[in-house]
């Protein structure tokens, strides 16, 4: 069941198609709040140029708006808490909290709004947004695929998306490293984003 469905100029063709839309598909619309303890969202960065080194961030919050018989008018806004990022190693994860990497004292949350959304076909679409890391705010398109959706025993109703992107952190102002005496750096520049994301939909409003 695709969550979008590819947007047309053409009146009769726009007409057929929010004809067309799948009851099931429709029946999602509303809003709905990520929930943090069924949701990851993790990195992945070369480390001594030889191997990775992964982390996820164990704060966040947000809120996604899913119109299943309007696609484009659908979307997301997550808050990231810096301080809660995990790596495995206290230390390095200290290191990251720091002024060399994300100066979570001075710059606590790293937030993406989204602008738009577009299908990819299938399950697939695109997410485009703005990401802010510490002072620096630029655009960024994830691609995600929607998991299905779900009741679950408490009487949940929920939806799943899991997808990622990659970014050049430098272009957020990340750009502490240091010299190999091999040759290259410490820290590759591209880092791998991940996002595995539950959300719960809000109950009606009571009339």
């Amino acid at each position: 069941m695709a969550l979008f469905n590819r947007k047309s100029n053409d009146t009769a063709s726009t007409t057929t198609a929010a004809a067309a839309v799948d009851p099931a598909l429709a029946a999602l619309t509303g809003d709905y709040t990520i929930d943090p303890s069924h949701s990851s969202i993790g990195f992945t960065v070369r480390h001594a140029m030889v191997t990775n080194v992964r982390g996820s961030f164990g704060e966040h919050e947000g809120s996604l708006k899913l119109d299943g018989s309007n696609p484009a008018g659908s979307a997301v806004s997550i808050d990231v808490k810096i301080a809660s990022v995990d790596t495995g190693i206290a230390d390095r994860d200290g290191h990251l909290v720091s002024g060399d990497f994300f100066d979570a004292e001075k710059f606590p949350l790293m937030t993406f709004r989204s602008t738009s959304a577009d299908p990819l076909g299938g399950d697939k679409y695109r997410v485009t947004g703005d990401l802010t890391i510490k002072d620096v705010t630029r655009p960024l398109a994830i691609d995600l695929e929607f998991n299905g959706s779900a009741t679950d025993v408490y009487g949940n109703e929920r939806v799943g998306f899991e997808g990622g992107t990659e970014i050049l952190r430098s272009d957020w102002g990340l750009t502490w490293n240091a010299a190999l005496e091999t040759g290259g750096v410490m820290v590759s520049d591209k880092v791998k984003l991940s996002f595995d994301i539950s959300a719960i939909k809000a109950a009606a409003p009571q009339a």
